[in-house]
């Protein structure tokens, strides 16, 4: 069900040494509004360079640029795409405007914005894990491994690929279940991968055969764990399942989701006789998205097909307009039509992300005190 997280990984992590991260922190320092007082007067006087009481254009840089870094953006400047985001962040500031921004009106946006952030990590939290080898080594020896590592074996196709071709390929398909860091980072597999084929064999170049593949990737295996007990990996990991359970809990609370779907209907427009375009269906999706325990559009692949096939089959892409009520109640067959689907093929999905730095370096603008956790 949507917000119980793959148990195979998240529970057994957290319970050992990862580090979740669900935006309760987060929470607690913004419901606690003495805390939260202190948390913005020292951020605003750390940002108010000129000390006039105002932050102008220039002394908000940082804080986006701090925002941006906790969202898991790169550097501004890097790509048009985040630079895009960084520029809507510096924009709910200054609500579109050249003026400089106060105090409270820094306090209200970025409380906005935590609690954006907490919210997403209490849909989909993060487990911080430190990846050291000792997994994989538990992996090697239990009785999976060999059935696990033929079934990888008969999936790779590698024309005229050499041994090492295939182990890397077989590297790559290991999970963090199995005590792997993600082999696709370039990282992992230059200080990681690359160095272990380099010391622990010498029949690498030859053709592939099932009769070899299996003992040299075990070798070059155990010589992998013995390079994470060395330089262990510290990976960002998420997992979710989309089962519909989060729109049937929504669909029988009458109440909250008329609020909900008054709230949606706030976010698209209307023609001069007040009528909304179908073609609005997809916005006012999203925005009931997180109190239906879907994610975001463009954020799931399999989960926008789903709403691709919905759509289609309820004809809700054909432009035509309608009263506000029929637009509620093609966004509620909508939303019924997705959650049958997905109670019949629930849709599972997981991310690993190396972290190549530490967290806490990443922002300091969103560093919470210390004593917000008394």
């Amino acid at each position: 069900m949507e917000g119980k997280r793959g148990e195979s990984v998240m529970r057994k992590k957290s319970e050992q040494e990862g580090e979740v991260m669900d935006g309760s922190d987060i929470m607690e320092l913004v419901g606690d509004e003495k805390v939260y007082g202190e948390f913005v007067d020292h951020k605003f006087q750390e940002l108010d360079r000129d000390r006039d009481g105002k932050l102008s254009l220039k002394e908000l840089q940082p804080a986006v640029a701090d925002i941006g870094a906790a969202l898991g953006l790169p550097a501004p400047g890097s790509s048009p795409d985040s630079d895009h985001i960084y520029s809507e962040v510096l924009r709910e500031f200054t609500h579109g405007k050249h003026e400089k921004v106060s105090k409270t009106e820094f306090k209200e946006v970025l409380s906005d914005i935590l609690i954006g952030m907490a919210d997403g990590l209490k849909r989909d939290p993060i487990v911080i894990l430190r990846i050291d080898g000792e997994d994989l080594l538990e992996f090697i020896k239990s009785p999976s491994f060999e059935p696990e590592l033929v079934s990888i074996l008969s999936e790779i196709e590698v024309p005229n690929g050499s041994l090492r071709d295939y182990i890397i390929k077989a590297f790559e398909r290991l999970s963090v279940d199995q005590g792997m860091p993600p082999a696709s980072d370039s990282w992992v597999m230059s200080n990681i991968v690359e160095p272990a084929l380099q010391s622990c064999s010498t029949l690498l170049e030859q053709p592939i055969r099932q009769d070899t593949f299996l003992p040299q990737l075990t070798k070059v295996a155990e010589c992998v764990a013995q390079h994470l007990k060395e330089r262990p990996v510290i990976v960002a990991h998420t997992e979710n399942t989309f089962d519909g359970s989060g729109i049937k809990r929504l669909l029988s609370k009458k109440f909250e989701l008329e609020k909900t779907l008054d709230a949606a209907l706030k976010t698209v427009a209307r023609d001069h006789s007040g009528k909304i375009s179908k073609e609005y269906l997809r916005v006012a999706l999203d925005a009931v998205a997180p109190s239906a325990g879907l994610p975001p559009f463009g954020a799931v692949a399999q989960m926008d097909k789903v709403i691709a096939d919905v759509a289609k089959m309820l004809d809700a892409d054909d432009g035509k307009t309608v009263k506000e009520e029929e637009f509620k109640m093609l966004l509620t067959e909508i939303l019924g039509s997705i959650m049958l689907q997905l109670e019949g093929n629930p849709v599972s999905v997981s991310a690993n992300s190396v972290v190549h730095e530490p967290l806490t370096s990443a922002s300091t603008l969103l560093q919470l005190p210390s004593h917000s956790a008394a």
